[in-house]
């Protein structure tokens, strides 16, 4: 068994039982140099992350979206939603060319027919007085000639982008039936050198990156709180593994959990009230959850072995990476304390689990052929779905609509995320130039869109 390698320098790559473990609990990390830590809150990253589709969907819908007419813009709606409906492998979007109509245009449905679109997405946008910009738009479905759906919206400047994403989600929605998720956000990490770490925040298309956190010390294991507006991650400032509660918007953060020997692993209850984490204070690395905000600690595995990388399901259990069956594992066990249930029993390696929003599926990593690999549990049937073909696949996090998963992998030597689809259909690539990308987190759906 590979033991851990030199304490001052971090490899993101590491799958051995004990390093991915190490990973969570901070052993590996023993003895780095003191900590320089800058919260930056709105300012930008060094680089935004690039999409690569390389996969789409067996079914594509033919939609146009004009471009909206009106006031010219710094950014380009129209543009947004033809971006964010092609990355969902869902849409094959049709040339409209230069072409740009009003929302109260009169549609030549024919025409559109003629061109292949089954759906026309016509809009417009005008700058108000106040400085703020009006945003309309209308869905057609060409082919009964009839209208879909039609909105408006008022937006500041900065909020253009997050209105785009909206505007695609419905659209998304109400074609396919199913939520989008363009308006959410993914959180993860990037390493820049070995004293340069950074944790970003940016939509869910890998733009509009900010900078959380930016430290010479790492930082690992971001999650979202239920209601997107705090991440709890671990960082090594404190010469150790410590737990932080993060306010995204204000950059305020606590300590939560900084107990003697190592803090690690956070994950928010379905409440937002508790966190559980994984403490070795006693020895072991175990699993206790606690306040969010806070206090004693309660300790929820009684074992001799490690127990890590805990995730909430919504119906009130914890799933969690145990290797007391000899090997890595994924086992269950009530909320609140009890005996666990071995969940995973295919492969001899299997970590990393993660809960689809309506608790139906498992996700994780599994080691399978020497590659680490995402697969899809069905819980209730026990169908095991293999999602990626990639060797170096990490930390599997699921949309909020349970349809899309991101991933850490690598591409052309470096940390990359991926994200693909739940059937395993549609893969894409996010990369950037600025590191190694690792640790990812989707958010959960902007305050007031949750189902």
């Amino acid at each position: 068994m590979t033991v851990m390698q030199s304490p001052n320098h971090i490899d993101f790559q590491r799958h051995d039982l004990m390093i991915a473990l190490a990973r969570r609990i901070g052993a590996v990390w023993r003895g780095l140099s003191a900590a320089l830590v800058l919260l930056l809150g709105s300012h930008a990253a060094h680089a935004q992350l690039r999409v690569e589709i390389s996969g789409v969907g067996s079914q594509q819908f033919p939609i146009a979206v004009l471009t909206f007419a009106g006031d010219a813009l710094p950014q380009d709606v129209a543009g947004i939603i033809r971006a964010n409906l092609t990355r969902s492998g869902m849409f094959r979007v049709v040339d409209t060319g230069s072409t740009a109509l009003p929302d109260s245009a009169n549609l030549g449905f024919a025409d559109w027919r003629s061109r292949g679109a089954d759906a026309v997405v016509i809009g417009q946008v005008q700058k108000l007085a106040t400085g703020a910009y009006d945003i309309r738009f209308r869905l057609f479905d060409a082919v009964k000639q009839q209208q879909l759906d039609a909105g408006a919206y008022t937006a500041q400047l900065n909020m253009l982008r997050f209105t785009s994403h909206q505007i695609a989600d419905r659209i998304y929605e109400r074609i396919t039936g199913e939520k989008g998720v363009f308006a959410t956000r993914i959180a993860y990490v990037v390493k820049l050198s070995k004293e340069s770490y950074e944790l970003q925040v940016s939509d869910a298309d890998g733009q509009n990156a900010q900078t959380a956190l930016r430290s010479r010390e790492p930082i690992i294991s971001p999650t979202w709180s239920p209601d997107g507006l705090r991440l709890a991650y671990v960082s090594f400032e404190d010469k150790k593994p410590v737990v932080f509660v993060h306010e995204v918007e204000t950059g305020r953060r606590s300590r939560v959990a900084a107990f003697r020997g190592s803090n690690s692993a956070p994950a928010f209850s379905p409440d937002g009230r508790t966190l559980a984490v994984v403490l070795t204070r006693d020895g072991f690395s175990q699993i206790f959850t606690m306040p969010v905000n806070g206090g004693e600690p309660v300790r929820m595995t009684r074992s001799n072995a490690i127990d890590t990388e805990p995730t909430y399901s919504a119906d009130g259990q914890i799933y969690f990476t145990s290797d007391r069956a000899g090997g890595p594992q994924i086992y269950r066990m009530p909320a609140t304390g009890g005996e666990a249930s071995r969940v995973t029993f295919r492969g001899d390696y299997n970590i990393s689990p993660t809960l689809s929003p309506d608790g139906k599926t498992l996700a994780y990593v599994s080691r399978r052929a020497g590659r680490f690999q995402v697969f899809a549990l069905d819980l209730s049937s026990g169908t095991e779905l293999q999602l990626t073909e990639t060797v170096r696949d990490e930390s599997p996090s699921f949309a909020p609509n349970g349809k899309v998963l991101i991933y850490a992998t690598e591409s052309r030597g470096r940390g990359a995320l991926a994200t693909v689809s739940s059937d395993g259909r549609v893969r894409q690539i996010l990369t950037t130039q600025a590191g190694d990308i690792r640790e990812p987190a989707w958010s959960p759906w902007p305050r007031g869109v949750q189902p």
